[in-house]
Order: C-alpha cells, then structure tokens, then sequence
C-alpha cells in the first residue's frame, strides 16, 4: 500500500489537538465566556476537524499524485491555523487584555486557504492520467 506518511502523521496529531481544543471549549470555556462566543469557538473546531479528515483521506489515496497530495495538505495546514486559530482569538477575546479583533481580517485568509486547498485538489485529480 502506497500511502504519504507526514501528512497521515500530520492530520493525526491535528487531530489530536483538534479533540483537545474542542474538549477545553465544551468543558471548560462554558463559565468563561458567552454562548454565542462559545458557539464561534466550536465553529473553528468543526472546520478544524473537517480538513483533519480531508488531510486523512488525501495522504492515504495514492491515486493522488505526490505533488497534489503536498500542496493540498499545505493549503489545509495553513487554512486551520488562519481560519480557525483567528476564531479561537476572537471568540476568547473577552478574556485577553489585547483586543483581539484585530485580527479578524485573518479569518478570510484562512478560508480562502481552505478554498485553494479543495481547488488544488480538484486540478490535481483532474489533470491526473
């Protein structure tokens, strides 16, 4: 079986991490902030987890080609730390000294990222002979 080990490695530990941030929102974000905070929070988790098992899938198809596997996992890599990271700051926001909302114009970038890393895709298996 033909198959890209750092990425499968990769979407394992962010899947991990993904498990644990969505752990601490649901138990210990409830008394911290507000509901509609704590339901941005779980908005970034759930696009987190979303192109953890996209990554699964991309490293373990070998019909991918190599190329398209690495710019793929790239553009996800990028899309979850822009997309959802910036959530995370702006749906804690209320506990930071710093206002985070300025950061916010992040958020955007990373879904473009997401948006890139499926077009990638598409034109990897598209153009695959």
């Amino acid at each position: 079986m033909n198959f890209n080990k750092k990425i499968i490695a990769t979407a394992s530990i962010l899947g991990a991490i993904t498990i644990a941030i969505g752990a601490f929102g649901a138990h210990g974000l409830k008394e911290l902030i507000d509901a509609k905070s704590l339901a941005t929070f779980e908005t970034g988790v759930r696009y987190q987890m979303y192109h953890v098992f996209a990554l699964l899938i991309v490293g373990f198809a070998s019909v991918i080609p190599s190329t398209t596997q690495k710019w793929v996992a790239l553009f996800f890599m990028i899309g979850i730390i822009f997309f959802s990271g910036s959530i995370y700051l702006l749906s804690l926001n209320e506990l930071f000294v710093f206002d985070a909302k300025s950061i916010g114009f992040i958020t955007p970038i990373g879904g473009l990222f997401f948006i890139m890393g499926w077009l990638r895709l598409a034109y990897g298996v598209i153009v695959n002979k």
